[in-house]
């Protein structure tokens, strides 16, 4: 049984993300056989995705996890065990030596915190691998919130600012430039990494190809991503690691919520017990529009509302969607695709509380509540 299904039939204590662990096995079995066609180690993003009861079952398919702070090092250490590496904008002292307590490799994204934290590292973990982030200044990403090579971008060293520095003890070079990207777009940066940066690749152990492959997508080349990685494997004698965030967790989770009144302006607004706002920022930020189960654009079906959050800002809006049939209070609403950038980002504006968090097994047929939460953990943020 299918978790579709399960919903259909299953009513559940709303609000709440559900993890499918069928489809979330599924993107991991797809990224081993990229591991294993390739020879590149893949790392989870947490950024993306970082619901820790699942990391049992990831951390037999992958390498080790991307961290950006201090907390998802600790977590990644803790919770996954493998591999752990480190990149940030900009590093405090005090946040550099908590991040080597648990980290591998640490990815400084300036010379000049690179020239003043180098021997920092070396004294205080002399195991733990450094790398610089670079800037190719090549844009595949078309929405400039997301770009990390659009103009003026404070992400990683450009070719002109790198100069002829020699860069002592460099272990390895980090570059991220897609979101949700094919592997054309990935081909094409690497050759003007590789004409930019061709000197320092061939001083450094390792190079991370950053993240925003959307290898789990359906029609996703699949063989360019192998071939385009192979071919430089052979050209370079480096580790690669890869670190796609959202393609771990594609299309492996919902999140349930429940039509608690239906007010009428001009048209029918449901509003519902989740928040885009809270609980799916996404929505408001690219903006974003999440497919809901048997719902379609307005008008293809009879019964067209719009989707409200229960927060008091004014634009806690989802967006205008057709059923079927009428909609009535209680009546459950499935958004889909919903583990990635979810769970990772809500907040508990407004005094909302956040969505439970479940799991389900299509083998079992069975879906097991992991967490709930309540006023304390509203209360524990603030003092």
């Amino acid at each position: 049984m299918g978790l579709v299904e399960y919903l259909a039939h299953s009513r559940v204590d709303t609000p709440c993300w559900v993890v499918d662990l069928g489809q979330l096995r599924a993107n991991l079995e797809l990224l081993e056989l990229v591991r294993r066609r390739t020879g590149a180690k893949i790392l989870l993003a947490l950024k993306g995705f970082a619901t820790w009861c699942t990391f049992p079952l990831v951390r037999r398919y992958l390498d080790g996890v991307a961290a950006s702070s201090p907390d998802e090092a600790r977590l990644g250490r803790e919770e996954f065990g493998r591999e752990v590496h480190a990149y940030a904008p900009a590093y405090s002292p005090g946040d550099l030596e908590e991040i080597l307590r648990h980290a591998d490799h640490v990815v400084f994204n300036s010379l000049r915190q690179y020239r003043q934290f180098r021997e920092f590292v070396r004294e205080r973990a002399p195991r733990v691998e450094c790398g610089l982030r670079v800037n190719p200044e090549h844009s595949e990403v078309k929405v400039a919130l997301y770009d990390p090579c659009a103009r003026h971008s404070r992400l990683g060293v450009t070719r002109s600012e790198l100069g002829d520095a020699e860069l002592p003890g460099l272990d390895g070079l980090h570059f991220h430039t897609l979101c949700e990207k094919d592997a054309d777009a990935l081909e094409r940066t690497l050759a003007v990494v590789e004409d930019k940066f061709g000197p320092w690749l061939d001083r450094v152990r390792w190079v991370n190809f950053g993240g925003g492959h959307h290898i789990t997508r359906p029609g996703y080349d699949l063989e360019r991503l192998v071939r385009v990685v192979s071919e430089f494997r052979e050209r370079r004698p480096v580790e690669v690691y890869l670190e796609p965030g959202e393609a771990v967790a594609l299309h492996a989770g919902v999140l349930v919520a429940s039509v608690l009144d239906i007010v009428n302006n001009e048209l029918p607004i449901a509003i519902l017990d989740v928040s885009a706002a809270a609980h799916m920022p996404d929505v408001l930020e690219m903006p974003y529009r999440p497919p809901v189960v048997g719902a379609r654009q307005p008008g293809e079906h009879p019964y067209t509302y719009r989707l409200a959050g229960l927060t008091c800002l004014a634009g806690d809006v989802v967006g205008d969607y057709s059923f079927p049939g009428e909609l009535r209070v209680g009546d459950q609403v499935v958004f889909g695709d919903m583990a990635h950038y979810s769970m990772v980002k809500a907040t508990t504006f407004n005094g909302v509380r956040l969505p439970s968090i479940a799991t389900f097994d299509p083998e079992a047929g069975s879906l097991v509540l992991v967490r709930r939460f309540g006023y304390e953990d509203f209360r524990s943020r603030l003092s």
